[in-house]
């Protein structure tokens, strides 16, 4: 993983090269108190003060609830063993939908992603775990978001450009459930959120996040996330305020400058959502994923891909990193 990061530090030299580096409003909002938090890889914010977290590969199943002053006071245990657990997206009132999707090595003929209750209190749980298939063979993937009507959507992390799926409105428990191709998104995407708009979503990578119209996906703009260890993790706020948080001990959660949120936008984003919450996929049905409201593939411009510059850039920092390490 090191050697990925230092990889990616090398790309985001000439990726946010053209992003403004406003950072003068980020308000470090409390930190993580909980030492067994190392490897936060999602955040997930509960309203009221909450927020949902959890660590990646390499940790039990479990889901962390952390409030206003970095506190732990809930643990969802829901597996002894399970794959990758990369992303968080919220699932309706205090439960959130926990997405076992990371696969470095693009091997595994399927992913995984699971509802469960989240809050207060320590609970252990035995949800539906569903079994979603990408149509085109297998990814990694760090990225698990929800739009404010309920659909589910998992975002892939590739070096030559990440791509949009939606998990089907229903769901089968026998599984498999197949994605469907949405879009192109950035390259090395660590984490997504709707807005609760539901008119913006925005992507992050370990050093910038570039915001998205839906539904049509078309890139709106970018800004520097604030420098952390190994930025991963993103959220939005009902409020429509932005929130980041890293890997390692005793992390800092950050609400990113309203102002710079902002101005991508163009105007701010509305506090409320305006599509009707739902609990998400029905547990039913085994069908493919339906189209969704977007048709259009995107471009390069919209950061599915990477421009000549970068990767010429990516593969000399590849070649040393690597190079070093044989």
């Amino acid at each position: 993983m090191k050697a990925v990061v230092a990889a990616a530090g090398a790309l985001g030299l000439v990726l946010i090269s053209s992003v403004p580096a406003h950072a003068a409003g980020d308000d470090v909002l409390f930190s993580f108190s909980d030492p067994t938090i190392s490897e936060a890889s999602a955040l997930t914010p509960l309203g009221k003060g909450l927020y949902a977290t959890t660590n990646d590969s390499g940790d039990s199943g479990r889901v962390f609830t952390v409030d206003s002053s970095g506190d732990t006071v809930g643990v969802t245990h829901w597996a002894a063993d399970p794959v990758d657990v990369e992303g968080l997206a919220p699932a309706g009132r205090h439960h959130v939908w926990v997405g076992d999707i990371g696969d470095n090595n693009s091997v595994w003929d399927s992913i995984r992603i699971a509802k469960m209750p989240v809050g207060r209190g320590e609970r252990t749980v035995s949800p539906t775990v569903y079994e979603l298939v990408y149509p085109d063979g297998p990814h990694n993937a760090e990225s698990l978001l929800a739009h404010p009507d309920g659909r589910v959507f998992v975002a892939t992390k590739d070096w030559g450009g990440g791509r949009l799926y939606a998990v089907p409105k229903r769901l089968d428990p026998d599984g498999p459930n197949r994605l469907k191709e949405v879009a192109p998104v950035i390259p090395m995407a660590t984490d997504g959120a709707f807005f609760p708009d539901g008119k913006h979503v925005v992507v992050r990578g370990y050093y910038s996040a570039t915001i998205y119209d839906w539904p049509s996906m078309d890139r709106v703009g970018s800004f520097r996330t604030p420098d952390q260890e190994q930025g991963e993790a993103i959220g939005v706020t009902a409020e429509g305020e932005v929130v980041v948080t890293s890997e390692g001990i005793r992390a800092e959660v950050i609400r990113v400058d309203p102002a710079l949120v902002s101005d991508v936008l163009g105007e701010g984003p509305s506090p409320t959502a305006d599509p009707t919450p739902t609990d998400g996929p029905e547990p039913v049905g085994g069908d493919e994923a339906e189209s969704t409201d977007s048709g259009e593939d995107g471009d390069s411009d919209a950061g599915g891909s990477l421009g000549p510059v970068a990767l010429v850039v990516l593969a000399v920092a590849a070649y040393f990193i690597f190079r070093k390490r044989t």
